[in-house]
């Protein structure tokens, strides 16, 4: 419920929700200035913008600006992803079906081939490939012009992107989480598209438990309205909001199953840590690949767990938001 990556039914509903604009788009107001001068100048000059890499949390609307940066240039958008592209023929295909002035978007750009990453290198920079026919001492390359298109980058752990590529980004947009106002301007256009009526209360209780992420509170957002539609009135108003967030399992602080499950180990099972990331796993029933890229992040943000060396441990916060007493703390020498 809580996952920030998007399943097929979010695709679906976000394609009718997303906004076609840049004066549309909620939120990011750093990006969205920056953006707009980079497309402004581009488009006063004739010329197609720079790269543009967009980096940060999933579920903030990087692929979404990717949309708005082709619409903006009048350009036609063309939608790929790096573990898409695995061979450098995969990528020199896409390249050569480009039309002056197009948008290519991949997403996840840090997890493209080797081979594939090296031909985007001549192709951002020189706007040409070489294409490789025969093998062995036989093969030739072949120079292929591009017509000039804009690459828009989009990645969640830019740290794996090769300073080669990176460098070749002419802007690079770091996306921040939302705060709970801005999500609540997101939610009211969210419902008015989708032809409900959203009381501010409701809309409030929603932003606060959605993780500062718009596709969490969309998300959200149609559950509530489901509820609404199946046990309520059909009113989308504060009541409605609290019994299906009740249902779905989403607390005050935007906690679900798993995160509590996790919390309530570390602070019953092994007394607030440390506990290693296996052995917490293991207390869950769950992955550890799992613990650490859906549960940790947002637990660690809010300040309900620490990452240390010895392991796993929870905090006084942590404690309090499960209504436990914290254990007391052995003394040190400078008690």
């Amino acid at each position: 419920m809580l996952a920030a990556e998007a399943d097929e039914l979010d695709r679906a509903a976000e394609a009718a929700l997303r906004p076609r604009r840049l004066a549309e788009f909620i939120g990011q107001p750093v990006v969205r200035d920056q953006l707009s001068l980079v497309l402004d100048a581009a488009n006063a000059r004739g010329r197609t913008p720079d790269h543009v890499l967009l980096a940060g949390p999933p579920g903030l609307g990087k692929t979404t600006l990717a949309m708005i940066i082709a619409a903006e240039v009048d350009g036609a958008l063309r939608l790929t992803s790096g573990p898409a592209v695995q061979h450098a023929g995969d990528l020199a295909a896409i390249l050569s079906a480009l039309q002056e002035g197009d948008v290519l978007f991949i997403d996840e750009i840090h997890r493209l081939a080797r081979p594939a990453e090296e031909m985007l290198y001549l192709a951002m920079e020189d706007f040409r490939v070489d294409v490789v026919v025969g093998k062995g001492p036989g093969a030739t390359a072949i120079p292929l012009s591009l017509p000039r298109f804009t690459v828009v980058g989009a990645t969640t752990r830019s740290g794996l992107l090769p300073a080669p590529l990176r460098d070749r980004f002419g802007f690079t947009a770091h996306m921040d989480f939302y705060s709970t106002a801005e999500l609540e301007s997101v939610l009211r256009r969210s419902a008015r598209l989708l032809g409900a009526e959203l009381e501010d209360s409701a809309a409030a209780e929603i932003a606060k438990r959605s993780r500062g992420t718009p596709r969490i509170a969309n998300r959200l957002l149609r559950r509530v309205q489901d509820w609404a539609q199946v046990r309520g009135t059909g009113e989308l108003d504060h009541a409605a909001a609290m019994a299906a967030l009740e249902v779905f399992e989403v607390d005050v602080l935007g906690l679900d199953r798993l995160d509590r499950s996790v919390l309530r180990a570390l602070c019953e099972r092994f007394g607030g840590g440390p506990a290693g990331l296996t052995t917490l796993a293991v207390a869950v029933g769950e992955e550890p690949e799992t613990v650490e890229t859906v549960a940790e992040p947002f637990l660690v943000r809010e300040g309900l767990m620490a990452r240390t060396p010895r392991g796993r441990v929870a905090t006084a916060a942590a404690f309090a938001h499960l209504g436990l007493s914290a254990p007391n703390q052995p003394g040190t020498l400078w008690d």
